[in-house]
């Protein structure tokens, strides 16, 4: 199983949903318009994606690997 990390490139704000759809397998803006749908219910969405932006790393470039 591949970790989760926010790609470079593909993201709007932090890439929280961009990492999601490409670890799913689904489109970036099928995540984002399930994560929009999901703010219509109650519950800490919000806050949830404030964390994994915070603890998800960043994907790390071909420079950075040296």
């Amino acid at each position: 199983m591949a970790a989760i990390v926010r790609p470079r490139e593909g993201r709007m704000l932090g890439g929280v949903c961009a990492a999601l759809a490409r670890r799913f397998g689904i489109s970036a803006t099928a995540m984002r318009v399930i994560f929009l749908a999901s703010c219509l219910l109650p519950g800490p969405q919000f806050l949830l994606y404030l964390a994994l932006w915070v603890l998800l790393p960043g994907e790390k470039t071909a420079s950075a690997a040296w």
